[in-house]
């Protein structure tokens, strides 16, 4: 459904209720979305010898591919057992390195460039791990994932929207963009910035394009999917654990943590900031991650729900692969207990590579992105049964998904949304971008609840 700008003000003068697809579309089924965002994995590091996806390529169960190394050495893919993983750099001259023109081979190259170029201590577990970035899991490690894999959707298509770090991405998973405004609370003012948006006023950054907080500052002044859930009367909920959050310009150098909580504005939680939410009101959506459990098991989910973790709980090296995964189990068990199951959606994902290999050339849609693979799964009662999605998707796919579910197709547009910027392509639109239904069987028996072992449930103890 496209508005007017005259139609979209009169509308939200006069008040809507929520506005659904098309009577009788199968979409209505799903009148909850979650997407459950950790961190900081590419795909072929989760996923790249599931069988069946577009993995590792191998030879006698070797990989063929060898990463070029420093001293003319190479290093392949390897099965990594471990629990601790350091990752690599992962910001935006890091992704043009990685990616090397569609070569896929500057992993190594960019980690060993940050160890040799900033790591005070080279062993630091956020300064790339060289030859640790090429190393991948399997359902040794990954059981839960892989049998979520397995029986619901996996998708080995989905990239990042752009080629950078968790501030920029997590601004593009509630917006479709990434800028910076120059002048507060003037959404034409607003530039493209993919490395450097406005950064929280408590992040300490030693970026020399940090731009320090001033009054008003940060400041989102740009449309995000609120704006147009909140004039649909669409409820919504944003969940963030207290604890703490990385604190470096990029996540990759070596620096200590910041508290984040729902009050507390930080890159995994910009909506705060964002012009909208604030004269809007809803401010008291974003919440306690405490109050998603609750919402669960009540059957009192909003219609549509983000889910951050904390450092510890978020898979984000340093932290353990086994404590993220029990998390999100406990998130994933939680939603299948409720009684909103039969008509939830849950999109899980990573924000980005993280520095890991991976072996897919990125598409490029616009000046943006986007980014490099990370790791998709869709989890429902209407999800396809042990299905892999090879469409080509993005993060904007879940925008789009949500406003064909629950708007009736109207986009984040600064033609038709009432609320012009300058953002230069509306990504909901892109021909390359696929369509999530295509991971539903809306005709299917609904699958039971799965309720699998090892599912943490946070206590609402500070993850440190």
């Amino acid at each position: 459904m496209r508005y007017s700008r005259f139609f979209l003000a009169l509308v939200l003068a006069l008040g809507t209720s929520p506005v659904r697809s098309q009577s009788g579309d199968s979409i209505l089924k799903i009148r909850h979305i979650v997407i459950i965002m950790q961190e900081n994995r590419s795909f072929d590091s989760y996923f790249g010898t599931f069988p069946g996806a577009d993995g590792i390529a191998m030879s006698n169960g070797v990989p063929t591919v060898c990463v070029p190394a420093p001293a003319g050495a190479c290093v392949r893919p390897f099965y990594d057992s471990g629990d601790l993983n350091r990752g690599g750099p992962h910001n935006v001259n890091a992704a043009i390195t990685d990616v090397d023109g569609g070569r896929m081979d500057g992993f190594v190259r960019a980690a060993e460039r940050r160890r040799r170029g900033v790591c005070r201590d080279p062993n630091a577990p956020n300064c790339g791990g060289t030859v640790e970035v090429m190393g991948y899991h399997d359902g040794r490690e990954l059981a839960n994932y892989w049998k979520y894999a397995h029986d619901f959707v996996l998708q080995d298509r989905l990239f990042e929207p752009n080629a950078s770090w968790s501030l920029p991405q997590h601004l593009f998973m509630v917006s479709g963009w990434s800028a910076w405004c120059k002048q507060i609370g003037n959404p034409m003012s607003c530039v493209n910035e993919l490395q450097s948006p406005d950064f929280p006023p408590d992040f300490r950054s030693a970026n020399p394009r940090f731009r320090p907080p001033g009054a008003g500052r940060p400041d989102y002044a740009w449309t995000d999917l609120t704006y147009l859930l909140h004039a649909h009367h669409v409820s919504w909920a944003y969940y963030v654990m207290r604890g703490n959050e990385p604190d470096c310009a990029d996540n990759e150098e070596e620096c200590g943590p910041v508290q984040q909580k729902a009050n507390t504005p930080g890159i995994w939680n910009p909506l705060p900031f964002f012009d909208t939410v604030k004269r809007d009101g809803e401010l008291g959506n974003i919440r306690d991650l405490r109050d998603f459990y609750a919402a669960a098991a009540n059957g009192t989910l909003p219609s549509v729900v983000w889910i951050t973790p904390a450092g510890s709980y978020s898979e984000h090296p340093p932290a353990l692969v086994s404590r993220g995964q029990a998390y999100v189990t406990g998130l994933i068990n939680a939603l299948m207990r409720s009684p909103d199951w039969k008509s939830t959606a849950i999109f899980l994902t990573w924000d980005d590579w993280g520095g890991f290999y991976d072996h897919v050339v990125p598409p490029r849609v616009d000046e943006n992105g986007y980014g490099l693979r990370v790791p998709g799964i869709v989890i429902g009662p209407y999800a396809r049964r042990g299905f892999i999605d090879h469409q080509t998707l993005s993060h904007d796919a879940y925008i789009k998904f949500i406003e064909d579910d629950f708007l009736g197709g109207a986009r984040i547009d600064p033609q038709t949304d009432g609320r012009p910027d300058q953002r230069p392509t509306v990504r909901e639109n892109v021909p390359i971008l696929g369509d999530l239904r295509k991971d539903f069987d809306f005709r299917q028996t609904p699958h039971a609840p799965e309720i699998l072992p090892g599912g943490l449930i946070w206590n609402g103890e500070p993850a440190q």
